[in-house]
C-alpha cells in the first residue's frame, strides 16, 4: 500500500518532460520564447488569434512562411474542406511560433489536429541541428500541456538547397533523424512527405522550389497527395 502511494505520488510530480518520448538533444540553452519584432509578423500574430477565437477550426496549421505560403487554390482543393486554418508566419523561428502558443493562437475551441513545421530558418540562423530540433521539441512540450485532447502531426523540415549534399540539406536531414523520436504514435505523429519533391537524383529543382527554399503551386500540389490521408486517419480518430 505505501509503495503503491509513493508511486501515485511520484506520477503527480512527473516533469512536463516526461509527456514526450524524446529527450533535449543539445547542451546549449534553448532561446527563450519570443514575439516577432516587425509589424507584419504581429498584425499576422493578430489576425490568428481572432480567426480562432472566432470560429472552430478542426485543423490548425502551424508553422512558417512554407505554412503561410501555401497555395491558395491547393488550400482550397485540399484543406478548406477539413476546416484547416493557416497559422504560419513567414520569417517564423522555433521560439516565435513558441511565444504565439502562449499568446492567443490556442485561445479558442481546440482543434482535432495541430499540424506543426517549422525550424528550416533556425537553421539558415546557423542554429545546430541538435538546437533546432529542442526548438521543435519545445513547441510540442507546450502543445501536449495545452492540447492534451488534440493528436499532432509532426512534419519532418522540408528538403531545401538544390543538392541533396548541401550544408542545409544535410542539417534538415539531421534534425528529421533526431524529431522523428518524437512521436509516439498516439498523441504525437511524425510524417516525413517532403521526398516527393525531389527528382530521382534527390534534387530540389526550381520548377519545384524556384529559389530552392520556398514552394511552387505544383509543390504544394505534391504536399497535398501526401498530407491529405495522414490528416483525414487522424480527424477520423473518436
Amino acid at each position: 500500500m505505501l509503495l503503491a502511494a509513493l508511486v501515485a505520488i511520484a506520477s503527480s510530480k512527473a516533469p512536463a518532460a516526461d509527456i514526450l518520448p524524446c529527450a533535449r538533444f543539445a547542451q546549449e540553452d534553448l532561446s527563450q520564447p519570443s514575439p516577432r519584432g516587425d509589424r507584419r509578423g504581429l498584425d499576422r500574430l493578430e489576425k490568428i488569434n481572432q480567426a480562432v477565437k472566432n470560429t472552430p477550426y478542426s485543423v490548425l496549421l502551424l508553422g512558417d512562411s512554407l505554412i503561410e505560403g501555401w497555395s491558395p487554390a491547393v488550400w482550397e482543393r485540399s484543406l478548406a474542406s477539413r476546416r484547416a486554418l493557416n497559422a504560419g508566419v513567414s520569417g517564423d523561428f522555433t521560439e516565435n511560433v513558441l511565444w504565439r502558443l502562449k499568446h492567443g493562437n490556442l485561445a479558442g475551441t481546440p482543434p482535432k489536429v495541430v499540424v506543426l513545421l517549422i525550424g528550416t530558418n533556425d537553421l539558415a540562423a546557423g542554429r545546430s541541428p541538435e538546437l533546432t530540433a529542442d526548438g521543435i521539441r519545445a513547441n510540442l512540450e507546450l502543445l501536449r500541456q495545452h492540447l492534451p485532447q488534440t493528436r499532432i502531426l509532426l512534419l519532418a523540415l522540408l528538403p531545401r538547397e538544390e543538392s541533396p549534399m548541401a550544408p542545409l540539406r544535410l542539417a534538415v536531414s539531421q534534425v528529421n533523424r533526431l524529431i522523428r523520436d518524437c512521436g509516439d504514435g498516439e498523441h504525437i505523429f511524425y510524417a516525413d512527405i517532403g521526398d516527393v519533391l525531389l527528382d530521382g537524383n534527390g534534387r530540389l529543382t526550381r520548377d519545384i522550389s524556384p529559389d530552392h527554399l520556398h514552394f511552387s503551386a505544383r509543390a504544394y500540389a505534391l504536399l497535398a497527395l501526401r498530407l491529405d490521408p495522414v490528416l483525414d486517419k487522424l480527424l477520423a480518430v473518436e
